[in-house]
């Protein structure tokens, strides 16, 4: 039986204004009933502060990781403002594009990887931004309600569209100084989610907010407006994204495994 934190039947609307009030954007005249929700669910509750945590290793990857000053003005001259982040909250995630994708990509292009020649988590998560270039995979004929007909190496793309919601949209592969990442773009409703898998080994670890969720390390933490969760797998190494995403529905689909087909 899934842990109540797991539950895939929260409405999407309770959790983008929990998000909202985790990161004070939400309308203050919506704070008082939200705020009552929330006390009244242990559930909700520990999401709340799942959040919180999210959102304070966000601040502090933006005080500790330092791009060049004359980088960090072009991208903060292209974040919205708070009030165009409450319109899009849990609105389409897919608008990074342009001179915006650009500046995500060379912020984390000067964040420190880990072996010398070996990919950053940054990098790799900076792939979410430069959109699909194919159609999605096609679920696995042997296991078509939870995997989908993509993997890298031993590692498969789950099909999140009957537990969650969330539905394959496009697809894309790349290299990253010569290791195989490929990456699928899920949708739900409005919003979307990118979820990179990187050829083993794994890469270095960010410096994160670690959250153990059913057996699965979570890191945390975000990168140009992005939210990212990453965690490793047979090797692997496993990059999920998403902007006007809350922390806990990125955590909870990446600790996800299907029954009967869980990796180490």
């Amino acid at each position: 039986m899934p842990a109540n934190h797991e539950n895939p039947d929260i409405p999407t609307r309770e959790l983008a204004e929990l998000s909202a009030l985790a990161d004070g954007t939400l309308d203050p005249d919506r704070r008082p009933q939200v705020e009552a929700r929330i006390a009244a669910s242990p559930e909700l509750t520990a999401l709340l502060e799942r959040e919180r945590r999210a959102v304070q290793a966000l601040h502090q990857a933006r005080a500790e990781v330092r791009a060049p000053a004359g980088l960090r003005s072009r991208i903060e001259a292209q974040r919205p403002s708070r009030r165009v982040l409450q319109r899009r909250r849990f609105g389409y995630a897919g608008s990074l594009a342009g001179a915006l994708a650009a500046a995500v990509l060379a912020l984390v292009l000067v964040l420190p990887g880990g072996t010398p020649g070996a990919p950053s988590v940054g990098q790799a998560a900076s792939l979410a931004t430069l959109g699909p270039s194919a159609p999605p995979p096609a679920p696995d004929p042997g296991a078509p309600r939870v995997k989908l007909g993509r993997n890298v190496e031993d590692v498969y793309f789950p099909n999140w569209a009957q537990r969650f919601g969330w539905r394959p949209v496009g697809e894309r592969t790349d290299r990253l100084r010569g290791r195989l990442a490929v990456t699928i773009y899920y949708d739900w409703r409005s919003a979307q989610i990118a979820y990179t898998i990187v050829a083993a080994p794994a890469l270095t670890q960010p410096a994160a907010p670690v959250t153990n969720l059913s057996g699965t390390e979570l890191r945390t933490l975000g990168l140009g407006g992005r939210l990212v969760v990453t965690w490793r797998r047979a090797g692997h190494t496993c990059v999920l994204s998403g902007a006007s995403v809350p922390a806990s529905e990125l955590q909870r689909l990446a600790a996800w495994k299907a029954p009967g087909l869980e990796q180490g």
